[in-house]
């Protein structure tokens, strides 16, 4: 077999479907190689901003636009989605994690990293089973709330960063939000006037079309030259023993005592769990009773010294400082502000202490920066591995991969629609199962695909996946020789990317033409919105509330489907008598039901159809127009029976006229057809109608649902055999 037969060929593209790029001219491999350059020049900034948003240090951002990216593309069905980091995951990753860890700590970490592997693993199993129909049940009015209630989540959530203020962490999000308004007096003139400066800019470059693109790389590499040249960052550290003031220093001291202890309480929990999981059933009752009595003493314990820590770092962050002249990396003393003996010289700078981490004083007295940024690719890294770990974070992987999975196959559809390239979905999440496998083992975060990026490529005039493979290269590039580049970039200003990107996911009009539709999607999408919003910052929580309410309600919906009484409209076809004001026959009484007949609404089919008899007692007829009953199961099939043969016995035919053929045949396996009569079903309505008022009992003319007058007349048959 010739080679490129043999790498054409169907279950070898199956396994390997980057396969189907083959052969590559020279100028679709130009194309992707401008493509990959020019996206991975506009994400590389985003990308930080991303992780920034994750709750991890910015250079996690490029690692997951590294390794996802190739993986996703050479495995995915789509030549122009770019895989990287998003903010709706990367919000819901540290939504997820941040109630177990502390951001930026190596547990917090390590728990996002098997949050990662988790994700991939839900999605390549989904794909593998074929299940990638799986995202319907989250229906388009639940991710509409969704979306646009997180979208307001993340651009608050960067009001810190974007004031220079300290950031609330109490557990809820309005809360948080709440705690940073107290701090707006103490907003950093700084950081406020870098985020204003890369705002205006931003806005600014888009208005010119030849910069649309590049402009957020223009507006990073220009403020990363403003916050070297006018010296804007300025951070140090401290020991406890530095500071003064006996109520800060002992506010201080108990933050890091508890700090200690939560860490020596978190391990020996570790320890107690593993050796529950030892014990058998088989072993002292007793002795499993007390283990899981001491691990709720030690939970509660430490829920008690987080809340006390959260109250400390909260007053803590109200406090002003000044710091002895000295140089920022030596010791210095620490005076609260108008303090300051007289003979003590000061560096002139208002510190706030930030963070207190390893027995150390984390103090800020400028703007923030980007700061170091490991040089090189990331290292091979397990996932940190637990049971205890998995079931707390299963639930947000699950959720975080149907989402993350809808945002990309809605972007690989959009994209289809202008390529016509066929988009095969369970193809596409093996394809980000596989990205997000192979990114937990080099420090990824959650990834999908890109809205921002998969339109460059496409506007680029990428042709294959090569485009994403050369733009992950080029993220490697990066990490290999520029991150030392990116030291002076302010914080701010990926919060302003952040707030740019996330500004179009805001969307009330979408809502309102939801509820302009339909009543119950609109409220289905509002309550997914205000869920999302209180239930923050576990999102999964909001989006579950949406997808529970929109299946209820579309269960509620089929067990009341419209029944409708028909009556003859003056135009000769057969309305709903109740909307038309028609008059009732002596002779038939026609309902129509529309929807399937299941267990759930059988009964209200029954009480249907007896309420209908009941309203019309002298018509000896009941015609069943069933053209809008897609399907039938055996509870369906049963109340058939038994409404057939109840109405029988008073005296009372019943009649069926369009029946689709599945209806059909469930009759006829169950042998209803057979005892119900064969002559009593009919292809439609009007036939039934006909073949009734062509007997001469019947012959009234005035009767409404009598057939206008035929040119060929059916002739009679016998109902009754």
């Amino acid at each position: 077999m010739p080679a490129s037969r043999f790498l054409q060929h169907a279950l070898l593209q199956r396994f390997f479907p980057f396969l189907a790029w083959l052969p590559i001219n020279a100028s679709v491999l130009r194309g992707d190689l401008i493509a990959g350059i020019i996206g991975a020049l506009v994400l590389v900034p985003k990308a930080m901003a991303y992780a920034q948003l994750s709750g991890l240090p910015v250079y996690f951002g490029l690692y997951t636009a590294f390794i996802p990216a190739i993986l996703a593309a050479l495995w995915g069905s789509s030549r122009q989605l770019l895989t990287g980091p998003v903010a709706i995951v990367s919000l819901m990753t540290a939504a997820a994690v941040t109630p177990l860890a502390v951001p930026m700590s190596e547990d917090y970490i390590g728990l996002v990293l098997l949050l990662t592997l988790l994700v991939g693993i839900i999605q390549f199993a989904l794909g593998a089973v074929k299940l990638g129909t799986i995202v319907n049940f989250v229906s388009h009015p639940v991710i509409l709330g969704f979306i646009n209630a997180a979208a307001i989540i993340i651009a608050l959530s960067q009001l810190d960063l974007l004031l220079g203020i300290p950031k609330g962490r109490s557990g809820s999000f309005l809360k948080d939000i709440w705690e940073m308004l107290a701090y707006l007096p103490q907003t950093h003139l700084p950081t406020l006037a870098m985020s204003a400066f890369a705002l205006a800019l931003m806005l600014a470059l888009k208005k010119v079309k030849m910069l649309i693109k590049p402009s957020v790389l223009i507006v990073v590499v220009v403020t990363t030259l403003v916050s070297y040249f006018a010296g804007y960052a300025h951070d140090s550290k401290g020991k406890p023993e530095d500071i003064v003031n006996p109520a800060i220093h002992a506010l201080v001291m108990g933050h890091i005592v508890a700090d200690d202890n939560i860490r020596a309480m978190t391990a020996e929990i570790a320890d107690k769990s593993a050796e529950l999981r030892a014990l058998g059933q088989e072993d002292d009752l007793a002795e499993i009773a007390e283990i899981n009595y001491q691990l709720d003493l030690m939970r509660l314990a430490i829920a008690n010294m987080e809340h006390d820590n959260k109250e400390r770092m909260q007053q803590l962050h109200r406090v002003k400082l000044k710091r002895a002249l000295a140089a920022e990396t030596g010791s210095a003393k620490i005076y609260l502000e108008g303090e300051v003996p007289p003979t003590v010289a000061t560096d002139g700078r208002t510190w706030h202490i930030k963070k207190i981490e390893d027995g150390q004083i984390g103090l800020v007295g400028g703007g923030e920066v980007i700061g170091a940024i490991p040089s090189g690719l990331p290292d091979l890294r397990l996932p940190t591995l637990g049971f205890e770990a998995v079931l707390s974070l299963v639930t947000a992987a699950l959720i975080i991969a149907l989402v993350g999975f809808m945002e990309t196959i809605s972007m690989a559809k959009a994209l289809s629609a202008q390529t016509k390239q066929r988009i095969d979905p369970n193809q596409e999440l093996i394809g980000q199962g596989v990205a997000n496998i192979g990114g937990a083992f080099f420090q990824s975060y959650p990834a999908c695909g890109s809205f921002t990026g998969s339109a460059i490529n496409l506007q680029a005039g990428a042709r294959t996946g090569l485009a994403s493979v050369f733009n992950g290269v080029f993220v490697a590039v990066t990490l290999l020789f520029l991150t030392s580049w990116l030291y002076y970039l302010p914080k701010a200003v990926l919060a302003v990317i952040i707030l740019l990107a996330v500004v179009g996911l805001i969307t009330p009009a979408a809502i309102r033409h939801t509820w302009q539709a339909s009543r119950k999607d609109g409220a289905t999408a509002l309550v997914t919105f205000f869920a999302t919003l209180i239930f923050a910052p576990h999102l999964d929580k909001g989006i579950m509330i949406g997808a529970v309410l929109a299946i209820v309600m579309h269960l509620h919906e089929t067990m009341q489907p419209r029944v409708a009484i028909l009556g003859r409209h003056r135009d000769g076809t057969l309305r709903d008598a109740k909307i038309h004001n028609l008059p009732a026959s002596d002779v038939i009484t026609a309902i129509r039901f529309d929807g399937r007949l299941y267990f759930a609404n059988v009964s209200y089919f029954e009480e249907a159809v007896l309420n209908a008899v009941a309203d019309n007692p002298a018509a000896p007829y009941v015609l069943i127009v069933g053209d809008g009953i897609n399907g039938i199961d055996a509870s369906g099939e049963e109340v058939i029976h038994h409404l057939v043969e109840r109405l029988n016995e008073i005296g009372i035919v019943v009649l069926f006229a369009g029946l689709k053929k599945q209806i059909h045949d469930v009759m006829r396996a169950t042998g209803l057809r057979d005892k119900i009569g064969k002559k009593r079903f009919f292809a439609t309505a009007e036939e039934a109608l006909n073949v009734i008022y062509s007997r001469a009992e019947y012959a009234g003319e005035d009767d409404p649902l009598r057939p206008p007058p035929r040119r060929e007349p059916m002739s009679a048959m016998k109902l009754h055999e």
